[in-house]
């Protein structure tokens, strides 16, 4: 990446490399709900461990779709094999990141739907980079690059759905 100027080519690589997990997050919350993940453990902090945003239903259906978009992915550069790991990869660490967020979040005493800014926007972006990095190391510059633009499509998208409806809050 040229580091004199931010290349479009190098935000639309980096958007499209994390779009499995993108989705994988989106999911996680639309098709969520049931069982929580923690089955309700309550640490000696006495707050859950995760609590009843982090469930079964929602982390298979993210991991799925991380999987199916990273499918997709593949077949449109001719590999396949790689593509559907990749997505999965990316699709379960964005669920995983997620789930060590709220882990965190409970651990300061911030409760479920309570904002944590910049934890809220980059655990899942943590997580799916982490898990799949022994497939695929990205540039440090690639790594801030998909941070920036990951903080800006959230906070954008959040807004959007407050103003339409789909939300309590802004954030």
């Amino acid at each position: 990446m040229n580091t004199d100027i931010i290349n479009i080519i190098d935000v639309l690589y980096v958007i499209y490399f994390m779009l499995p997990a993108y989705m994988a997050n989106i999911s996680g919350l639309v098709f969520g709900g049931g069982r929580p993940l923690d089955m309700g453990i309550t640490l000696r902090d006495g707050r859950r461990l995760m609590g009843d945003g982090v469930t079964w239903r929602g982390t298979a259906a993210g991991t799925l779709i991380g999987l199916l978009v990273g499918l997709i992915q593949g077949l449109l550069s001719g590999s396949v094999i790689t593509g559907a790991i990749t997505g999965l990869l990316l699709g379960f660490g964005a669920l995983m990141g997620d789930a060590a967020g709220s882990f965190i979040k409970r651990r300061l005493k911030i409760d479920r739907g309570r904002p944590a800014p910049i934890l809220d926007q980059l655990d899942f972006v943590a997580g799916a980079l982490i898990l799949v990095s022994p497939l695929r190391v990205l540039p440090v510059d690639y790594i801030i690059l998909i941070m920036l633009i990951t903080l800006v499509l959230h906070l954008s998208a959040n807004i959007i759905a407050y103003l339409i409806g789909m939300k309590d809050v802004w954030y």
